[in-house]
């Protein structure tokens, strides 16, 4: 098979480098793709969300499978685009359709979702700009913390938890202001859910489903979950606390109905759901779907994953999913994201980055990162994914930063704390 993969980040990487080792694969290709993936996979100068282009690849290097790795272009809809292309009638996108994609697309539509269908998670409320009042006047009448979600994509920065009352009421006139675009023009007000978070992640094509190995990660900038959101400073997995009983709640109160629900309303969807959910006292609830693999437990996951992955996508594709199996590693793994100094908000780029042949015993996912003259340099606030895969969990752990200890780049900063609260 001829395979590409959408994207260029730690994600991608870890996708190629996965795919790469399957018998199945003739020629991997990854769009636009990043040095690390250079090194697995041919790259191709795409932007994923340039349907056109990417069909003229479809055609030009004979593709048989495209597996999408950002939401973006499924939430714009890449699925239905290649549906109805004849040229691509012979071409499998790994991905939902737009409608489907709406899980991950508007959190309002997917909150609808989970309770048609049963599906437990935290109680809301939405709002729209002529709404702002209404939206401001609910919010005096619950008790803080106050979650506040923008409806649409805002690149993981759309979520915001507050206290205080009077910033609450500031954000939602933002929000609604226009301060992350089109993607706040509905304001979600959740309850908020104490516990635990974790990432849960599944294959379906919109009536069976394979569970594939379940991670968590770690979104604050600071030690110790401090500081503002990111778009993941590290992952873990397995984690330790999700045992067998809480595994079998998640299945039968979300990932069942889930499919279920999918398959009732008739949402074509084929791929890779990302289920975030809070532990809350051993019991599980949906905080948010996405619908593709997280970033940065996608490098964790796959390390993981003992089964074919092109062989499971193969699967999906011939309406064999049913038959398929999944088996994941007892081995544990660790992964730490090097970041660019000032990330989340503004930061420089284009610095040297060192030490990457001297890694021996941990795999590197490149995230944001260019190659200029042989020189790899710095492309991105998340710049390498470091990940140590191992039968203990601390010593993959120890693997990890042992790693990344001997990288370097200008202002390079990474959390210290990967990884202990659940070791």
């Amino acid at each position: 098979m001829n395979v590409l993969v959408l994207g260029s980040g730690g994600r991608e990487h870890a996708l190629v480098w996965k795919i790469s080792q399957s018998p199945l694969v003739n020629k991997l290709y990854c769009g636009p793709g990043n040095p690390g993936t250079a090194s697995l996979a041919h790259n191709l100068e795409i932007d994923p969300c340039n349907f056109e282009a990417v069909k003229q690849a479809v055609m030009d290097y004979a593709l048989s499978m495209v597996v999408v790795g950002p939401e973006e272009p499924l939430v714009r809809g890449i699925a239905d685009y290649f549906s109805s292309e004849e040229a691509l009638k012979d071409c499998f996108l790994v991905g939902p359709g737009a409608r489907g994609a709406q899980l991950e697309g508007s959190k309002d539509f997917a909150k609808a979702f989970m309770r048609r269908h049963g599906i437990p998670t935290a109680g809301y409320a939405s709002f729209t700009q002529e709404q702002t009042a209404e939206a401001v006047d609910y919010l005096t009448r619950h008790k803080p913390p106050y979650v506040l979600k923008a409806d649409g994509l805002a690149a993981g920065k759309g979520v915001v938890i507050l206290s205080d009352l009077q910033e609450a009421k500031e954000e939602i006139r933002a929000i609604l202001g226009g301060k992350f675009g089109d993607a706040g023009n509905t304001v979600v007000i959740e309850e908020f859910l104490e516990g635990i978070e974790l990432s849960f992640f599944f294959i379906t094509d919109g009536t069976s489903y394979q569970i594939l190995p379940h991670a968590k990660d770690y979104k604050r900038i600071g030690v110790g979950d401090t500081g503002l959101n990111t778009g993941g400073m590290g992952a873990v997995s397995p984690v330790p606390f999700a045992d067998e009983a809480f595994m079998k709640k998640v299945e039968e109160r979300i990932i069942g109905p889930t499919v279920a629900g999918l398959a009732s309303e008739e949402i074509d969807y084929k791929g890779f759901v990302f289920v975030g959910i809070m532990n809350c006292g051993g019991d599980p609830y949906v905080i948010e779907y996405n619908v593709r693999m997280g970033d940065p437990e996608t490098e964790v996951v796959m390390p993981r994953l003992r089964s074919d992955l092109l062989e499971l996508l193969d699967a999906l594709a011939k309406g064999k999913l049913v038959d398929a199996s999944v088996e994941a590693s007892p081995k544990g793994a660790v992964s730490v994201m090097l970041v660019s100094g000032g990330y989340p908000q503004e930061y420089a780029q284009g610095y040297p980055v060192t030490g990457l042949d001297q890694v021996a015993d941990a795999l590197v996912f490149h995230a944001g990162t260019r190659e200029e003259e042989g020189v790899i340099r710095t492309k991105g606030g998340r710049v390498l994914a470091v990940t140590g895969l191992h039968a203990d969990l601390r010593e993959a752990r120890s693997q990890a930063y042992r790693a990344l200890s001997g990288i370097r780049f200008k202002d390079v900063y990474y959390r210290t704390d990967i990884g202990l609260d659940v070791i």
